[in-house]
Formats: C-alpha cells, structure tokens, sequence
C-alpha cells in the first residue's frame, strides 16, 4: 500500500467576497499547494457538487477533500446543503467544516446532528484566521495522509 499525498481540493462556499479573499489569502500565506475553489451560494454548491450547469465538466468542478460552508448563504443556508451532502453516498465522506459568523449553540448542535466534521466561528483578525487555517490544514494534512491505495 502506498499513501496518496496529492494535496486535495478544497471548496469554499461563502457569499462573502472579503471572507472569500481574507480565505485565499490566509492559505497563501502558508504556502498551502492546495488548490482553492469557491462557490457563494447553497445552490451553487450542489450545481458543483453534482456537476450541474456552468460546473458540469469535470475541470470545473474537481471532487474537493474538503469543504469549507458558511451557514447564512442566500437560496439555500449551510444546514440544507450540509443535510444534503451528508445524506448522498456519494458525497458524505467529504469532510464540511462549518465556518461562520453564528456563535448559536442551536448551529452548533444542528452542524454536528447533520454530520458535519467541525463548527468553526469566523474569526476577526487576520492573524487570528491565519491561526485557524493552520488548525484546519493541519486537519486537511492528516486526511490526506490517511487515504491509501492498494
């Protein structure tokens, strides 16, 4: 057996431009060779998911190893997209880390009911986010590492 380490796709669904950026560029910052990708809304998230409409070519849309969803997203919010990823087969080992500005213990327990892999709050600093995307490669790294091929 080998271990793949082919660093994954990471899918960032965010209505919001500047967290969209301050992501990009926090993952920069530490030199990650992950591909980035971003939707920025709920429906946009399943059209890519699913390889529906301007994502139905599979280089528009590569599988991602790591999902990255706000909760408040216009047309469907995080919780529905969560609640669908998670209840398709082919989707649901694909861990989504929920990453947003609701600190509400009912978003935290409804992340974790719908099986999502961790609740993030958003932080406000910079270096506070460079922090986080350190703590959440880290995570990235340890699932690359543990995917193995016969």
């Amino acid at each position: 057996m080998r271990v793949d380490r082919t660093p994954i796709v990471i899918l960032i669904a965010d209505d919001d431009e500047e967290d969209r950026m301050l992501t990009r560029e926090a993952l920069e910052e530490r030199r990650l060779d992950n591909e980035l990708r971003f939707v920025r809304d709920g429906e946009e998230l399943m059209d890519y998911l699913k390889r529906r409409g301007k994502f139905a070519e599979p280089w528009t849309s590569p599988r991602p190893g790591l999902i990255l969803l706000d909760l408040n997203m216009p047309k469907k919010n995080g919780h529905e997209c969560l609640a669908e990823i998670k209840a398709d087969a082919e989707f649901r080992d694909i861990p989504v880390f929920v990453l947003t500005t609701s600190r509400a213990e009912e978003d935290v327990h409804q992340t974790y009911e719908l099986g999502g892999s961790s609740f993030i709050s958003k932080p406000v600093t910079f270096h506070d986010f460079l922090e986080l995307v350190t703590t959440v490669t880290g995570y990235k790294i340890e699932v690359v590492a543990d995917k193995t091929q016969a």
